[in-house]
């Protein structure tokens, strides 16, 4: 190892929220003194931001941290953070003697002192680094023209399949004006995009007594300028209030983007999964938001193969998306997660049928999401440009979420333009067009 500085290398694994974690991380260790590695093999710690949320999920990161151990330098140090660490901490210490640190989320605080230990190494430090980073507004230089910024961490509601509650605990929203700190600091860093992210986000600011909640943090945040638009992602159907609907489709910097966490279509088995409503009253909250606004997009996910699911339901479900005319969908087999309730239910599906039945839904969404983007033909939208692919652009309107929807290409503009693109061609879940004065 090199005298003068310590390089640290980082792999973040799982969703949007284990990402921001991780930019977080980065930035407290750059505060500390640390540098991120240009590649792995320079690099004196190598860590991996682990997920637990479903067993694939855990596998991968089990296959990640192996990899690590492989491709670093033999006297590099391995340290795995995340989701895997806090909920089986002891488990992967034991399944992982290699990995000279394990610290699970509520152990971020030590991070720092643990990689000064196990590189001997004993920097200068203007200040401390923060001990939970949650309320941390300081993030690494933008790769991207969007961000996205965590509102609240955990979550309280009793998804009978869920094990987020587990490894995250309860929710803890921030408060509104650190929240807009971080959204001043991305949109003097270059972000045109911001997306909240939360495991519940419409709940906001119910445990800190937020006056107004979601609806008035985002009339808070809005005017801050270079932030062009606001998108929020994941949406629990039963915190979706009108004034929710006329906060997302009245005000001009948040899109009319609504991602609904809707899960099954079946009462009874939504029931099982304790979550709200049913096909019709699903049907009921689309009809409200596109009555506010008839081009708002819509994006929903659901399990299959839940324990009792029958061939019945899923025709069910099949029935419901053809009526909802989601843009997006995505689907994903059920897993049976240590320690919740669902996991003790009878009647298990055969994980090959649930993948049978995984892809018979995801034939009918692909094909609805195929018309969808072909009613955009002939439309001119406004489009964020997020980057270059062989020098052509490509970027994403109000209709896409970065990193889990289509794109949309055209023809001139580098990252981070707002272009008006008149769209000629579609392709599936890809748009094509041309950008217009």
């Amino acid at each position: 190892m090199t005298s003068d500085t310590r390089r640290v290398w980082l792999t973040t694994l799982g969703c949007a929220k284990n990402q921001v974690d991780s930019d977080k991380l980065s930035a407290v260790l750059d505060e500390s003194g640390y540098v991120a590695a240009a590649s792995i093999d320079e690099a004196d710690v190598v860590m991996v931001n682990t997920c637990a949320f479903i067993e694939a999920a855990r596998e991968e990161s089990v296959d990640t941290i192996i990899d690590m151990e492989t491709a670093k330098r033999p006297d590099a140090k391995l340290v795995v953070l995340g989701c895997m660490a806090q909920r089986f901490g002891m488990q992967v210490t034991e399944a992982f003697p290699q990995a000279d640190a394990v610290l699970g989320l509520d152990r971020y605080g030590e991070l720092v002192g643990t990689l000064d230990q196990l590189t001997g190494w004993q920097p200068v430090r203007l200040n401390r680094s923060p001990m939970d980073i949650l309320y941390t507004v300081r993030r690494p230089t933008l790769t991207t023209p969007y961000a996205y910024v965590k509102v609240a961490e955990g979550c309280d509601k009793p998804c009978t399949f869920c094990a987020i509650p587990l490894i995250r605990g309860k929710q803890r929203s921030r408060p509104p004006v650190n929240i807009r700190d971080e959204i001043v600091e991305l949109a003097d860093a270059g972000a045109r995009e911001v997306v909240l992210v939360a495991q519940d986000l419409a709940a906001y600011g119910r445990d800190i007594g937020a006056p107004g909640g979601i609806e008035h943090l985002l009339e808070f945040v809005s005017d801050v300028d270079g932030i062009e638009w606001i998108r929020l992602l994941y949406l629990y159907p039963r915190e979706i209030r009108p004034a929710l609907i006329a906060g997302m489709t009245g005000n001009p910097r948040v899109v009319p983007y609504f991602d609904l966490s809707l899960q099954h279509a079946n009462r009874q088995l939504l029931r099982a999964m304790k979550r709200p409503g049913d096909g019709e009253r699903h049907l009921d909250l689309i009809g409200s938001i596109r009555e506010a606004d008839p081009a708002a997009a819509t994006r929903s996910s659901f399990i299959v193969g839940f324990p009792g699911e029958t061939d019945e339901h899923v025709e069910e479900l099949a029935d419901f998306l053809q009526h909802a005319q989601l843009d997006w969908a995505g689907f994903f087999p059920y897993s049976s997660e240590e320690g919740t309730p669902a996991a003790l239910l009878p009647d298990p599906v055969p994980a090959e049928e649930a993948a049978e039945r995984l892809r018979y839904l995801m034939s009918i969404q692909e094909e609805i999401t195929a018309e969808r983007n072909a009613q955009t033909v002939g439309r001119t939208l406004r489009v964020l440009v997020d980057g270059l692919e062989d020098g052509r652009p490509y970027g994403r309107s109000y209709r896409e979420a970065p990193e889990i929807d289509g794109v949309i290409e055209f023809d001139t503009g580098k990252p981070g333009d707002m272009v008006d693109v008149y769209i000629d061609a579609s392709y599936g879940s890809e748009l094509a067009g041309t950008v217009v004065d």
